[in-house]
């Protein structure tokens, strides 16, 4: 195996800590200040994946535009760096969407999520596993990435890419833009299908196959992965494993962290899932924060934008949402506050959850437009940043197929 993509991931401890001491309800100290952070003949058959148990997609709103992304991650032994970025930079993907319009409305995002180049539980004989399907849940999105590991392995390129293509439930609006990511550093022509194949037949179906190669990008280009991408109307990504991160501290960061955790008591759990889907929540605020300040900060911010909905276990959006009728829901599925209060208390305590939300949401969009600027500014007085790292080189791709598909990031 090669040498894997290592995302640095440097933090202040104190600022750590601050945060950490107000998701425990304790006082926070200060932030502190920023630091540098030949393959056989024989096609093998599709094999059925193994399916997690996920709620079903809500159907989006009338003309509402859809987004859906397909991440294929290679999971073999040498790709710990890999694992890593996408735990890290899952949060900033959902950011850059945030503002996405089209004629003023904003889009339903899905993601599905597959790993491939090892034997976990639930891969099939080719070693590619479909770890969660199209989903709108996006802490179980996180939940997965940071359970996912490495082991040795093979990898199957155009193979999981024909697998995510046959296997989703991709739409059938011509309008939506559905993209495939499929990153690792091994040739892309391993594995019993001819990645061509599988690369035009997703292309034929309107899917947009990009290529994210960790490696060098010469080494890339001969190991196929920009023919693939070339094919697919797609885009060819490469990232510096030796280019330097640098997180920046805001003064804003801690209070959107905190509000961040705050954001989880207006959630109101409900049905036979909804207790676990709330510790899930807790979860991966703290998975964030393990990873950074800055990256619980980027995840504050997704869980105060449309994307962060939760409808299959929580109540104010499953009712905000006509997905579920207040007055259908059993006393016994109800939260304790809720069980005593008549039809029109349920109600009102209910508007009351989601009022407060709201002023929080708010609250974090403005000091987030504040932290933007004060990020904008001290970026100046750094060396200009490349544009060869993760975030950067999925932001090209992202500005490249909203322009194609007529949306906008305002």
């Amino acid at each position: 195996m090669k040498p894997a993509l290592k995302l640095p991931v440097i933090l202040g401890s104190a600022a750590v800590l601050a945060v950490s001491a107000l998701l425990l309800g304790k006082p926070a100290p200060g932030t502190p200040p920023p630091r540098p952070v030949p393959p056989p003949t024989v096609v093998a058959a599709p094999t059925p994946p193994v399916k997690p148990d996920v709620a079903p997609v809500a159907k989006p709103e009338g003309n509402q535009p859809i987004i859906q992304i397909a991440v294929l991650l290679d999971t073999s032994g040498s790709m710990d760096g890999l694992l890593d970025q996408a735990r890290t930079q899952l949060w900033n993907i959902v950011n850059r969407f945030s503002h996405a319009r089209r004629n003023g409305v904003a889009p339903q995002l899905q993601l599905a999520l597959y790993a491939y180049g090892n034997t976990d539980a639930g891969a099939n004989r080719s070693e590619i596993r479909q770890v969660v399907p199209f989903t709108t849940d996006l802490d179980l999105i996180s939940e997965h990435l940071f359970s996912l590991r490495t082991s040795g392995g093979d990898e199957h390129c155009g193979e999981v890419i024909r697998d995510a293509t046959t296997q989703l439930a991709w739409s059938r609006d011509p309008e939506a833009m559905k993209l495939i990511f499929i990153a690792g550093n091994e040739p892309f022509t391993q594995g019993p299908v001819d990645f061509t194949d599988a690369v035009r037949a997703a292309r034929d179906r309107g899917i947009t196959v990009n290529t994210l190669h960790c490696g060098g990008y010469e080494e890339g280009i001969s190991g196929k992965w920009k023919d693939a991408a070339v094919l697919a109307d797609g885009s060819y990504l490469n990232i510096d494993q030796n280019q330097r991160v640098v997180e920046l501290a805001a003064p804003q960061d801690e209070e959107i962290a905190r509000l961040g955790a705050e954001l989880n008591k207006t959630y109101v759990a409900y049905g036979a899932s909804g207790r676990e889907a709330q510790v899930r929540q807790a979860a991966q605020d703290r998975n964030s924060l393990g990873v950074s300040i800055s990256n619980m900060v980027s995840r504050s911010v997704a869980k105060s934008s449309g994307y962060y909905s939760n409808e299959s276990w929580d109540l104010v959006d499953a009712v905000k949402k006509n997905q579920v009728d207040l007055g259908s829901v059993r006393a016994e599925d109800l939260p304790e506050p809720m069980r005593g209060l008549d039809a029109a208390g349920r109600k009102a305590w209910l508007e009351a959850r989601e009022q407060e939300r709201a002023g929080i949401q708010q609250r974090i969009q403005a000091l987030n437009a504040e932290r933007q600027k004060f990020l904008a500014e001290a970026r100046k007085q750094q060396a200009e940043q490349g544009t060869d790292t993760l975030e950067g080189a999925i932001g090209q791709v992202v500005q490249r197929e909203a322009k194609k598909r007529h949306l906008t990031l305002e």
